[in-house]
Protein backbone atom coordinates (compact mmCIF):
# COMPACT_ATOMS: atom_id res chain seq x y z
CA UNK A 1 0.00 0.00 0.00
CA UNK A 2 3.19 2.46 0.81
CA UNK A 3 3.96 2.02 -2.58
CA UNK A 4 0.67 2.57 -4.16
CA UNK A 5 0.45 5.86 -1.98
CA UNK A 6 3.80 6.76 -3.42
CA UNK A 7 3.29 6.45 -6.77
CA UNK A 8 -0.24 8.57 -6.86
CA UNK A 9 1.06 11.68 -7.38
CA UNK A 10 0.83 11.27 -11.01
CA UNK A 11 -2.70 9.74 -10.96
CA UNK A 12 -4.01 12.91 -8.79
CA UNK A 13 -5.60 15.39 -11.26
CA UNK A 14 -6.56 17.98 -8.51
CA UNK A 15 -5.25 16.85 -5.21
CA UNK A 16 -1.36 18.08 -4.82
CA UNK A 17 0.07 16.64 -1.82
CA UNK A 18 2.32 20.02 -0.82
CA UNK A 19 0.29 20.71 2.79
CA UNK A 20 -0.36 18.72 5.78
CA UNK A 21 -3.37 18.13 7.37
CA UNK A 22 -3.45 20.21 10.02
CA UNK A 23 -1.92 23.18 8.01
CA UNK A 24 -5.27 22.64 5.65
CA UNK A 25 -7.35 22.83 8.42
CA UNK A 26 -6.13 25.35 9.81
CA UNK A 27 -6.27 27.21 6.39
CA UNK A 28 -9.91 26.41 5.82
CA UNK A 29 -10.92 27.52 9.70
CA UNK A 30 -8.75 30.77 8.68
CA UNK A 31 -10.81 31.70 5.50
CA UNK A 32 -14.78 30.50 5.57
CA UNK A 33 -15.75 32.81 3.16
CA UNK A 34 -12.75 32.47 0.68
CA UNK A 35 -14.46 30.01 -2.37
CA UNK A 36 -10.43 28.54 -2.53
CA UNK A 37 -11.17 27.07 0.44
CA UNK A 38 -13.66 24.09 -1.03
CA UNK A 39 -9.95 22.78 -3.01
CA UNK A 40 -8.30 22.63 0.62
CA UNK A 41 -11.24 20.53 2.25
CA UNK A 42 -10.75 19.02 -1.48
CA UNK A 43 -7.02 17.98 -0.44
CA UNK A 44 -7.67 17.08 2.78
CA UNK A 45 -9.68 13.93 1.74
CA UNK A 46 -6.63 12.98 -0.34
CA UNK A 47 -6.77 9.66 -2.14
CA UNK A 48 -9.28 8.09 0.39
CA UNK A 49 -11.84 10.67 1.53
CA UNK A 50 -13.98 10.14 4.29
CA UNK A 51 -17.26 11.86 3.16
CA UNK A 52 -18.35 12.81 6.81
CA UNK A 53 -15.41 14.59 7.72
CA UNK A 54 -15.62 16.49 4.33
CA UNK A 55 -19.13 17.18 4.53
CA UNK A 56 -18.85 18.72 8.46
CA UNK A 57 -15.91 20.61 7.00
CA UNK A 58 -18.02 21.78 4.41
CA UNK A 59 -20.79 23.03 6.15
CA UNK A 60 -18.12 25.12 8.27
CA UNK A 61 -17.84 27.73 5.19
CA UNK A 62 -20.17 30.72 4.46
CA UNK A 63 -23.45 29.77 3.39
CA UNK A 64 -21.85 32.12 0.30
CA UNK A 65 -19.37 29.92 -0.45
CA UNK A 66 -21.56 26.67 -0.36
CA UNK A 67 -23.92 28.19 -2.78
CA UNK A 68 -21.12 29.44 -5.36
CA UNK A 69 -21.01 26.94 -8.80
CA UNK A 70 -18.02 25.58 -6.89
CA UNK A 71 -19.74 24.74 -4.05
CA UNK A 72 -22.81 23.50 -5.37
CA UNK A 73 -20.40 21.00 -7.35
CA UNK A 74 -18.08 20.25 -4.72
CA UNK A 75 -22.00 19.43 -2.66
CA UNK A 76 -22.75 16.79 -5.59
CA UNK A 77 -19.28 15.51 -5.22
CA UNK A 78 -20.14 14.93 -1.20
CA UNK A 79 -23.56 13.08 -1.93
CA UNK A 80 -21.70 10.65 -4.42
CA UNK A 81 -18.88 9.97 -1.72
CA UNK A 82 -22.24 9.00 0.39
CA UNK A 83 -23.71 7.08 -2.01
CA UNK A 84 -20.95 4.69 -2.81
CA UNK A 85 -19.98 4.28 0.57
CA UNK A 86 -19.49 0.94 2.51
CA UNK A 87 -22.71 -0.39 2.77
CA UNK A 88 -24.85 1.58 0.29
CA UNK A 89 -26.61 0.04 -2.90
CA UNK A 90 -23.88 0.35 -5.75
CA UNK A 91 -24.79 3.05 -8.19
CA UNK A 92 -26.11 2.01 -11.57
CA UNK A 93 -23.43 1.95 -14.24
CA UNK A 94 -23.59 0.83 -17.82
CA UNK A 95 -21.16 2.09 -20.58
CA UNK A 96 -19.82 0.12 -23.60
CA UNK A 97 -17.49 -3.08 -24.06
CA UNK A 98 -13.76 -3.41 -26.23
CA UNK A 99 -16.67 -5.25 -28.64
CA UNK A 100 -18.61 -1.92 -28.65
CA UNK A 101 -21.86 -3.79 -27.09
CA UNK A 102 -23.38 -2.17 -23.57
CA UNK A 103 -22.45 -3.90 -20.65
CA UNK A 104 -23.53 -3.34 -16.80
CA UNK A 105 -22.80 -3.85 -13.54
CA UNK A 106 -25.77 -5.23 -12.84
CA UNK A 107 -24.95 -7.91 -15.38
CA UNK A 108 -22.82 -9.36 -12.55
CA UNK A 109 -25.53 -9.97 -9.82
CA UNK A 110 -25.17 -12.53 -8.07
CA UNK A 111 -21.19 -12.50 -7.57
CA UNK A 112 -19.00 -10.58 -5.87
CA UNK A 113 -17.45 -7.85 -7.84
CA UNK A 114 -14.24 -5.79 -7.43
CA UNK A 115 -15.18 -2.93 -9.61
CA UNK A 116 -11.60 -1.61 -10.60
CA UNK A 117 -11.35 2.30 -11.86
CA UNK A 118 -8.33 2.76 -13.88
CA UNK A 119 -6.89 3.79 -17.08
CA UNK A 120 -3.91 3.14 -19.46
CA UNK A 121 -1.88 6.37 -19.09
CA UNK A 122 -1.97 5.54 -14.73
CA UNK A 123 1.42 4.59 -13.82
CA UNK A 124 -0.03 3.16 -10.04
CA UNK A 125 -2.76 1.44 -12.41
CA UNK A 126 -0.34 -0.33 -14.54
CA UNK A 127 1.64 -1.61 -11.71
CA UNK A 128 -1.17 -2.77 -9.73
CA UNK A 129 -2.59 -4.74 -12.84
CA UNK A 130 -0.08 -7.78 -12.25
CA UNK A 131 -1.60 -8.11 -8.09
CA UNK A 132 -5.15 -8.02 -10.17
CA UNK A 133 -4.18 -10.33 -12.51
CA UNK A 134 -3.10 -13.18 -9.95
CA UNK A 135 -6.07 -12.02 -7.35
CA UNK A 136 -8.22 -12.82 -10.48
CA UNK A 137 -6.41 -15.97 -11.26
CA UNK A 138 -6.59 -17.25 -7.72
CA UNK A 139 -10.66 -16.15 -7.53
CA UNK A 140 -12.01 -16.46 -10.16
CA UNK A 141 -14.89 -19.87 -10.38
CA UNK A 142 -15.28 -18.67 -6.79
CA UNK A 143 -18.44 -16.50 -7.44
CA UNK A 144 -15.62 -13.53 -7.86
CA UNK A 145 -15.45 -11.13 -10.61
CA UNK A 146 -13.42 -8.04 -11.91
CA UNK A 147 -15.25 -5.40 -13.63
CA UNK A 148 -12.60 -2.40 -14.76
CA UNK A 149 -14.09 0.61 -15.76
CA UNK A 150 -11.37 2.81 -17.78
CA UNK A 151 -10.95 6.29 -17.41
CA UNK A 152 -9.16 6.75 -20.71
CA UNK A 153 -10.05 8.51 -23.49
CA UNK A 154 -8.80 7.00 -26.68
CA UNK A 155 -9.77 3.52 -27.57
CA UNK A 156 -6.74 1.99 -29.06
CA UNK A 157 -4.70 2.44 -25.68
CA UNK A 158 -7.28 0.99 -23.59
CA UNK A 159 -7.40 -1.66 -25.85
CA UNK A 160 -3.79 -2.25 -25.93
CA UNK A 161 -3.10 -1.94 -22.37
CA UNK A 162 -5.89 -4.73 -21.77
CA UNK A 163 -3.89 -6.82 -23.90
CA UNK A 164 -0.41 -5.96 -22.45
CA UNK A 165 -1.57 -6.53 -18.87
CA UNK A 166 -3.42 -9.80 -19.68
CA UNK A 167 -6.61 -8.16 -18.41
CA UNK A 168 -8.87 -11.27 -19.14
CA UNK A 169 -12.15 -9.72 -17.01
CA UNK A 170 -14.65 -7.66 -18.45
CA UNK A 171 -14.02 -3.63 -19.33
CA UNK A 172 -16.04 -0.89 -20.12
CA UNK A 173 -15.64 2.58 -20.50
CA UNK A 174 -17.45 5.96 -21.95
CA UNK A 175 -14.09 7.10 -23.10
CA UNK A 176 -14.28 10.27 -21.43
CA UNK A 177 -11.20 10.34 -19.25
CA UNK A 178 -11.55 11.83 -15.98
CA UNK A 179 -15.16 13.00 -16.78
CA UNK A 180 -16.46 9.14 -17.23
CA UNK A 181 -19.82 9.11 -15.59
CA UNK A 182 -18.68 6.76 -13.07
CA UNK A 183 -16.47 9.07 -11.46
CA UNK A 184 -18.89 11.57 -10.85
CA UNK A 185 -21.52 9.20 -9.52
CA UNK A 186 -18.88 7.36 -7.39
CA UNK A 187 -16.61 10.36 -6.45
CA UNK A 188 -13.27 9.37 -7.87
CA UNK A 189 -11.04 12.04 -7.98
CA UNK A 190 -7.81 9.09 -7.97
CA UNK A 191 -6.86 6.14 -9.58
CA UNK A 192 -6.23 3.65 -9.16
CA UNK A 193 -9.39 2.98 -6.97
CA UNK A 194 -11.93 0.52 -6.52
CA UNK A 195 -14.85 -0.83 -5.13
CA UNK A 196 -16.27 -4.33 -3.80
CA UNK A 197 -19.58 -4.85 -3.95
CA UNK A 198 -21.23 -8.61 -2.80
CA UNK A 199 -24.27 -10.82 -4.50
CA UNK A 200 -26.84 -8.44 -3.43
CA UNK A 201 -25.35 -5.38 -5.02
CA UNK A 202 -24.04 -3.99 -2.04
CA UNK A 203 -20.94 -1.99 -1.14
CA UNK A 204 -18.75 -3.62 1.39
CA UNK A 205 -15.45 -2.48 0.37
CA UNK A 206 -13.43 0.28 -0.76
CA UNK A 207 -9.56 1.12 -2.20
CA UNK A 208 -8.42 -2.10 -0.89
CA UNK A 209 -5.29 -3.31 -2.33
CA UNK A 210 -2.63 -6.07 -1.98
CA UNK A 211 -3.07 -8.13 1.00
CA UNK A 212 -5.94 -6.23 2.43
CA UNK A 213 -8.27 -7.06 -0.53
CA UNK A 214 -6.74 -10.70 -0.43
CA UNK A 215 -7.85 -11.54 2.74
CA UNK A 216 -11.03 -9.31 2.34
CA UNK A 217 -11.87 -12.00 -0.43
CA UNK A 218 -10.59 -15.02 1.62
CA UNK A 219 -13.00 -13.54 4.42
CA UNK A 220 -16.72 -13.38 2.28
CA UNK A 221 -15.64 -16.03 0.01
Amino acid sequence: MKSLIALLIFCLPILAIAQSKEELLEKIAANKKDVGSIALIQKVGGYDPDYKELTALFKTLDKKVRKTTQGQVFDRYLKALESSSVGKKAPSITQFDLEGSPYALSDLQGQYVLVDFWASWCPPCRAENPKLVALYNEFKGKNFEILGISFDSEFDNWAKAVKDDNLSWKHISDLQGWNNYASLIYGVKAIPQNILVDPKGIIIGRNLHGEDLRTKLLEVL
